[in-house]
Protein backbone atom coordinates (compact mmCIF):
# COMPACT_ATOMS: atom_id res chain seq x y z
CA UNK A 1 0.00 0.00 0.00
CA UNK A 2 2.93 2.34 0.76
CA UNK A 3 4.29 1.87 -2.77
CA UNK A 4 0.93 2.71 -4.33
CA UNK A 5 0.33 5.77 -2.12
CA UNK A 6 3.85 7.14 -2.61
CA UNK A 7 3.71 6.55 -6.38
CA UNK A 8 0.37 8.36 -6.61
CA UNK A 9 1.60 11.26 -4.43
CA UNK A 10 4.79 11.74 -6.48
CA UNK A 11 2.94 11.60 -9.83
CA UNK A 12 0.31 14.04 -8.54
CA UNK A 13 2.89 16.45 -7.08
CA UNK A 14 4.83 16.30 -10.33
CA UNK A 15 1.75 17.06 -12.44
CA UNK A 16 0.60 19.91 -10.16
CA UNK A 17 4.01 21.62 -10.22
CA UNK A 18 4.23 21.26 -14.01
CA UNK A 19 0.71 22.63 -14.42
CA UNK A 20 1.62 25.68 -12.34
CA UNK A 21 4.78 26.26 -14.36
CA UNK A 22 2.86 25.99 -17.65
CA UNK A 23 0.19 28.42 -16.42
CA UNK A 24 2.41 31.02 -14.76
CA UNK A 25 5.74 30.88 -16.54
CA UNK A 26 5.36 30.47 -20.28
CA UNK A 27 8.25 32.82 -21.03
CA UNK A 28 11.42 33.69 -19.14
CA UNK A 29 12.60 32.57 -15.76
CA UNK A 30 12.45 33.39 -12.06
CA UNK A 31 15.72 33.83 -10.20
CA UNK A 32 15.44 32.05 -6.86
CA UNK A 33 19.10 32.13 -5.77
CA UNK A 34 21.21 34.48 -7.91
CA UNK A 35 24.01 32.75 -9.84
CA UNK A 36 22.85 29.31 -8.60
CA UNK A 37 19.16 28.43 -9.06
CA UNK A 38 16.40 29.56 -11.42
CA UNK A 39 12.93 28.32 -12.23
CA UNK A 40 12.38 28.27 -15.98
CA UNK A 41 9.94 26.56 -18.34
CA UNK A 42 11.57 23.99 -20.64
CA UNK A 43 9.83 21.63 -23.08
CA UNK A 44 12.09 18.57 -23.12
CA UNK A 45 11.40 16.23 -26.04
CA UNK A 46 14.25 13.95 -24.98
CA UNK A 47 15.42 12.13 -21.89
CA UNK A 48 17.80 13.21 -19.13
CA UNK A 49 20.44 15.72 -20.21
CA UNK A 50 18.58 16.18 -23.49
CA UNK A 51 19.65 12.85 -24.96
CA UNK A 52 17.33 11.22 -27.50
CA UNK A 53 15.77 14.57 -28.47
CA UNK A 54 12.70 14.17 -30.65
CA UNK A 55 12.27 10.47 -29.88
CA UNK A 56 9.21 10.91 -27.68
CA UNK A 57 7.42 7.81 -29.01
CA UNK A 58 10.41 5.63 -28.16
CA UNK A 59 10.64 7.19 -24.71
CA UNK A 60 6.94 6.45 -24.12
CA UNK A 61 7.57 2.80 -25.00
CA UNK A 62 10.71 2.71 -22.83
CA UNK A 63 8.78 4.16 -19.88
CA UNK A 64 6.02 1.57 -20.22
CA UNK A 65 8.57 -1.25 -20.52
CA UNK A 66 10.45 0.00 -17.43
CA UNK A 67 7.22 0.20 -15.42
CA UNK A 68 6.37 -3.34 -16.47
CA UNK A 69 9.83 -4.65 -15.59
CA UNK A 70 9.80 -2.97 -12.19
CA UNK A 71 6.38 -4.39 -11.39
CA UNK A 72 7.09 -7.89 -12.72
CA UNK A 73 10.54 -8.29 -11.16
CA UNK A 74 10.08 -6.24 -7.99
CA UNK A 75 10.05 -9.28 -5.72
CA UNK A 76 13.26 -10.68 -7.17
CA UNK A 77 15.25 -7.42 -7.12
CA UNK A 78 13.80 -5.73 -4.05
CA UNK A 79 13.71 -6.91 -0.48
CA UNK A 80 10.58 -6.35 1.59
CA UNK A 81 12.07 -3.45 3.54
CA UNK A 82 10.79 0.06 4.13
CA UNK A 83 13.69 1.61 2.20
CA UNK A 84 13.02 -0.57 -0.85
CA UNK A 85 9.29 0.15 -0.77
CA UNK A 86 10.08 3.88 -0.68
CA UNK A 87 12.61 3.50 -3.50
CA UNK A 88 10.20 1.66 -5.79
CA UNK A 89 7.38 4.10 -4.95
CA UNK A 90 9.59 7.04 -5.92
CA UNK A 91 10.72 5.38 -9.14
CA UNK A 92 7.21 4.37 -10.24
CA UNK A 93 5.77 7.80 -9.36
CA UNK A 94 8.52 9.57 -11.27
CA UNK A 95 8.19 7.38 -14.35
CA UNK A 96 4.40 7.84 -14.36
CA UNK A 97 4.72 11.62 -13.90
CA UNK A 98 6.96 11.99 -16.94
CA UNK A 99 4.98 9.42 -18.93
CA UNK A 100 1.79 11.47 -18.46
CA UNK A 101 3.59 14.50 -19.96
CA UNK A 102 4.97 12.53 -22.89
CA UNK A 103 1.57 11.08 -23.79
CA UNK A 104 -0.50 14.23 -23.13
CA UNK A 105 1.86 16.98 -24.27
CA UNK A 106 4.45 15.28 -26.47
CA UNK A 107 7.26 16.52 -24.24
CA UNK A 108 8.24 16.64 -20.56
CA UNK A 109 8.00 19.91 -18.65
CA UNK A 110 11.28 20.68 -16.85
CA UNK A 111 11.68 23.76 -14.69
CA UNK A 112 14.35 23.39 -11.99
CA UNK A 113 17.62 24.85 -13.25
CA UNK A 114 20.83 24.81 -11.20
CA UNK A 115 24.08 26.35 -12.37
CA UNK A 116 27.40 27.69 -11.16
CA UNK A 117 29.05 30.42 -13.21
CA UNK A 118 29.18 28.99 -16.76
CA UNK A 119 28.43 25.40 -15.69
CA UNK A 120 24.75 24.56 -16.14
CA UNK A 121 23.08 21.40 -14.86
CA UNK A 122 20.26 20.32 -17.20
CA UNK A 123 16.80 21.44 -16.12
CA UNK A 124 14.71 18.78 -14.40
CA UNK A 125 11.42 18.32 -12.52
CA UNK A 126 9.85 16.57 -9.51
CA UNK A 127 9.51 13.27 -11.40
CA UNK A 128 13.19 13.29 -12.39
CA UNK A 129 14.15 14.00 -8.79
CA UNK A 130 11.98 11.15 -7.50
CA UNK A 131 13.50 8.68 -9.97
CA UNK A 132 17.06 9.72 -9.04
CA UNK A 133 16.39 9.59 -5.30
CA UNK A 134 14.64 6.22 -5.66
CA UNK A 135 17.55 4.73 -7.61
CA UNK A 136 20.07 6.23 -5.15
CA UNK A 137 18.19 4.80 -2.15
CA UNK A 138 18.14 1.38 -3.78
CA UNK A 139 21.86 1.45 -4.63
CA UNK A 140 22.93 2.78 -1.22
CA UNK A 141 20.72 0.26 0.58
CA UNK A 142 22.55 -2.56 -1.17
CA UNK A 143 25.64 -1.69 0.87
CA UNK A 144 23.76 -1.91 4.18
CA UNK A 145 21.11 -4.60 3.66
CA UNK A 146 21.98 -8.14 4.66
CA UNK A 147 21.52 -10.50 1.73
CA UNK A 148 18.86 -13.14 2.20
CA UNK A 149 20.42 -16.52 2.88
CA UNK A 150 19.22 -19.73 1.30
CA UNK A 151 20.33 -21.57 4.47
CA UNK A 152 17.77 -19.75 6.57
CA UNK A 153 14.99 -20.87 4.27
CA UNK A 154 16.11 -24.47 4.79
CA UNK A 155 15.79 -24.22 8.55
CA UNK A 156 19.41 -23.80 9.57
CA UNK A 157 20.90 -20.32 9.70
CA UNK A 158 24.35 -21.45 10.90
CA UNK A 159 26.64 -24.13 9.50
CA UNK A 160 27.19 -27.20 11.67
CA UNK A 161 30.14 -26.99 14.06
CA UNK A 162 32.74 -29.71 13.93
CA UNK A 163 34.45 -30.56 17.18
CA UNK A 164 38.08 -31.61 17.09
CA UNK A 165 40.12 -33.25 19.79
CA UNK A 166 43.37 -31.64 20.79
CA UNK A 167 46.23 -33.91 22.00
Amino acid sequence: MLILCLSFFIALLDQVTKYLIRQKLLVGHITVIPDFFDICYVQNTGAAWGIMQGLNSWLVILSIVMLGLIIIFRKSILQDTLIHRIAIGLMIGGIVGNLVDRVRLGYVVDFLHFFWRNHHFPSFNVADSAICVGVALYVISQFFEKPSSSLSSQGSAEPAKIETESK
